[in-house]
């Protein structure tokens, strides 16, 4: 998919020196300035070229903020994820999803298990056929949640959301056991490690699709944490 055009050479420049700032200002107590304030820095060019960011409503300026500030690592994220769609021939990045979101979405690109979706900070990668209703819910519905997890949750959501599945594998092992293995235990891991996790339990709350079909049944979260965006559920 061709990019629309987006943002502006002046809103590139104006987020890549505004991002830089406000990346060293947070890193300086740190130790990590020109790290951070590089990341920022880069973030904002690229964004602020495509127009990502809504500056239309505090949503926009608020997730500028964070993605320069508290962050930065999912940033740093984003970009390895950019980095990797920019190497592929056809990343297909959908201009119609992104423009003004507060999100980059590609249908393609970084993309570490076929036929699921993945969201790195404000990138979100295997988007599928975005012309299609229930591709474009599972965006703005799902994987959007996975967007301001990492904003609000800063260095704490990969930590969090990876210490989740990698205790889930031995969870998995032990639940596999004690049901007398009366699932396949890659499935029992999967629902232990991925489908529980807590910021999945809330994404796929929100999309109106729990429990997802893929979760052992009677294992774990038996109603949804929140309410959904819609009625119409996400598959």
């Amino acid at each position: 998919m061709e990019q629309a055009k987006g943002g502006s050479l002046l809103e590139a420049v104006a987020l890549a020196v505004s991002g830089a700032v406000l990346g060293t200002a947070v890193g300086s107590p740190l130790g990590i300035a020109i790290p951070i304030g590089a990341v920022a820095a880069i973030n904002g060019a690229i964004s602020g070229w495509r127009g990502i960011y809504d500056w239309r409503c505090a949503n926009g300026p608020v997730a500028f903020v964070l993605d320069s500030t508290w962050a930065t690592p999912m940033t740093l994220a984003a970009l390895f994820s950019q980095a990797v769609a920019g190497l592929s021939k056809q990343p297909g990045y959908d201009a119609s999803l992104s423009r003004r979101a507060n999100r980059h979405v590609y249908q393609r690109g970084f993309m570490p298990r076929r036929g699921f979706a993945i969201t790195l900070g404000n990138v979100l990668s295997g988007a599928g056929d975005t012309s299609l209703p229930h591709r474009q819910r599972l965006i703005t519905n799902h994987e959007n949640v996975h967007v301001w997890q990492a904003r609000w949750f800063g260095p704490f959501f990969p930590v969090l959301y990876v210490g989740w599945m990698l205790l889930g594998v031995f969870v998995g092992v032990i639940v596999w056991l004690l049901r007398r293995r009366s699932d396949r235990l890659g499935k029992v891991i999967e629902s232990c490690s991925y489908y529980i996790n807590p910021f999945e339990w809330w994404a796929y709350s929100r999309a109106n699709n729990w429990p997802p079909g893929g979760k052992v049944k009677n294992l774990g979260w038996r109603r949804p944490v929140v309410l959904p965006f819609d009625g119409d559920p996400v598959q």
